[in-house]
């Protein structure tokens, strides 16, 4: 696996050097890495981590990425999602995804709406071993409304429910995206799960805060019962735009 790994992330590195020399203010590659601390009740603490490269043009993202830990082990992933207008204030954002293990999946969402909107979507997996870095169910539904302002300015209230494997998975989400001033922008996600994990009922808060400047972000999160099993997570995350 681990060969494999290596030169898939070399060969998107090389991709990432753009041809033609860009503007200053066109970053339309994000390189991500992360760590995951794990740790719980009679379990020994240990680490994962994460490197994912995306780009973004238009209103279209393509990411490759790469996870380990000793738990899981290694998985490579790629994707591509992107929107398009259907009327005004209307638009379709349909997504696939796929991994090493034999992983697919795929989601639509339907966004209505300009400076108030509402939201619905539904995924679907092929049920292959697949590390969830999303954190919410993958086979669900998804219901939401949220508000835009000016200068990037987005609220927005949404839950992710299981619709398939009987779980009563449900993640509901408050985001808050705002800017802190010209070249500071504040990303809060505070999480409220409930359902079925892997030892029991779930009912468990997170959050995750980001911190964006044109060039670099930094996130730090904290996420109880990860996944739904029985380990918390912190997540420190770092990345750059070019």
């Amino acid at each position: 696996m681990t060969k494999l790994l290596l030169p898939l992330l070399t060969i998107c590195l090389c991709a990432a050097l753009p041809a033609t020399v860009q503007a200053q203010d066109e970053r339309p590659w994000k390189l991500t890495v992360a760590n995951y601390r794990y740790s719980g009740p009679g379990i020994s603490a240990y680490s994962g981590q994460d490197v994912n490269l995306r780009w973004r043009g238009d209103d279209t993202n393509a990411w490759v990425g790469v996870y380990r830990d000793r738990e899981f082990g290694s998985q490579a992933r790629t994707g591509v999602d992107t929107s398009i207008d259907l009327a005004e204030g209307v638009s379709l954002q349909p997504s696939l995804q796929a991994a090493t293990r034999g992983f697919f999946g795929g989601s639509i969402n339907l966004t209505v709406g300009q400076e108030w909107y509402g939201l619905v979507g539904w995924g679907r997996t092929n049920l292959k071993p697949y590390f969830n870095l999303n954190f919410d169910p993958n086979d669900a539904i998804t219901l939401g409304a949220g508000w835009r302002g000016k200068g990037g300015r987005n609220v927005m209230v949404y839950v992710v429910a299981d619709d398939r494997l009987h779980t009563q998975q449900r993640d509901a989400h408050l985001f808050m995206r705002w800017p802190m001033s010209s070249d500071l922008r504040l990303t809060l996600d505070l999480t409220r799960k409930t359902g079925q994990g892997d030892d029991g009922t779930v009912r468990a808060w997170g959050l995750t805060a980001t911190l964006d400047w044109p060039t670099w972000f930094l996130r730090v999160g904290r996420d109880p019962n990860e996944n739904y099993s029985a380990q918390d997570a912190i997540r420190l995350a770092a990345g750059v735009r070019f």
